[in-house]
């Protein structure tokens, strides 16, 4: 069956094409009767208009990019809600790909967006992305961009993120006014910067308080911050560290891991080991012990990294400057049985 066409109901009713449009768009310069015939006979021949000639008309698909390092993590699940709501409300479809913390996959995806003719792209950089040419390419074609999370501080776009360092500085000083003085801290890649500025928390925090950096007490996450991670880093801990009495790890899978190998092993936590993680997982509260971590509120963050992307749209549409944004999202410390 054919799609009915405008021309269609522009004939049966004996008025012209402009004013079927303008009747379905409720212009002010078509009168009630004529506006509430087309409505009524658009209804009957389910009429629905035509996107890909309106994106044409209109040098807009109505569609906009996410790329994320992965789908499965808990933080970026509620990045994707918070995106797809304000989208939802704009009519927007959102293309959602995952660049699986591959630096070279992420560029093929952002060129793929491009070629997509996306009206605007969001991203949180993949943990190998070492240099940002990809993402220029994206400003250069006057494609609105909002980083998040992982961001590139020299990039100059719209960025939306937490106090990374702040965060971890304040995990870590908590540590130390509990009583613990052996932290050590299990790190993230070194070249994101939330990995970095995580670990630059963790060290001032120490220093602040009086206690001496031990670069042997700095254990690497070598497969993306994953469970493994945690899991290998403790059995290594336990043998070259053992009197360590607390750990700051870099996300939440990470800390699971660890609590796992302890749990196995029958170290107790925190009695004898504090874990503190980094995320809020909705499983670090539920396993046992429940877990201390930092809040990193995802739908917040997706939520507003959308709201900033359609008002760069809308000012694009409109010929206005842009003025980038770089917004803090608060961040808070939960305090559970792991410390």
């Amino acid at each position: 069956m054919n799609n009915t066409t405008l021309k269609e109901i522009a004939e049966q009713l004996g008025i012209s094409i402009a004013t079927v449009s303008k009747s379905l768009k409720n212009y002010p310069d078509v009168s009630e009767k004529t506006k509430q015939a087309v409505i009524e006979l658009a209804s009957q021949l389910n009429y629905t208009p035509n996107s890909f000639a309106v994106n044409l008309r209109t040098k807009e698909s109505k569609t906009i990019g996410l790329i994320i390092p992965t789908i499965v993590h808990h933080f970026f699940s509620n990045v994707i809600k918070g995106i797809l709501e304000e989208a939802e409300k704009r009519d927007y479809l959102v293309i959602i790909l995952q660049s699986d913390e591959n630096f070279e996959l992420e560029k093929k995806q952002i060129k793929l967006l491009i070629n997509k003719r996306v009206d605007g792209i969001i991203i949180s950089l993949s943990n190998g992305t070492g240099d940002f040419f990809h993402l220029n390419e994206i400003l250069s074609q006057k494609i609105p961009l909002v980083l998040f999370d992982k961001i590139a501080k020299i990039v100059e776009c719209s960025k939306v993120m937490i106090n990374d360092q702040k965060a971890a500085y304040d995990a870590v000083d908590y540590l130390i006014k509990k009583g613990y003085k052996k932290i050590a801290h299990f790190r993230g890649a070194y070249i994101p910067q939330n990995s970095i500025d995580r670990f630059l928390g963790y060290k001032k925090a120490l220093e602040d308080n009086q206690i001496e950096y031990n670069p042997s007490l700095v254990y690497d996450c070598d497969n993306n911050n994953d469970f493994e991670d945690g899991y290998e880093n403790a059995k290594k801990l336990i043998i070259e560290n053992p009197e360590v009495d607390a750990i700051f790890a870099v996300t939440d899978l990470v800390a699971i891991g660890i609590i796992k190998y302890f749990n196995e092993i029958g170290i107790s936590i925190p009695n004898q080991i504090a874990v503190l993680g980094f995320s809020n997982w909705f499983i670090s509260n539920v396993i046992s012990p429940t877990l201390t971590t930092i809040d990193q509120p995802g739908f917040e963050m997706g939520k507003k990294s959308a709201e900033i992307l359609f008002n760069e749209i809308d000012l694009k549409r409109n010929n206005l400057p842009v003025s980038f944004q770089s917004i803090e999202i608060e961040t808070k410390l939960i305090i559970r049985e792991s410390t």
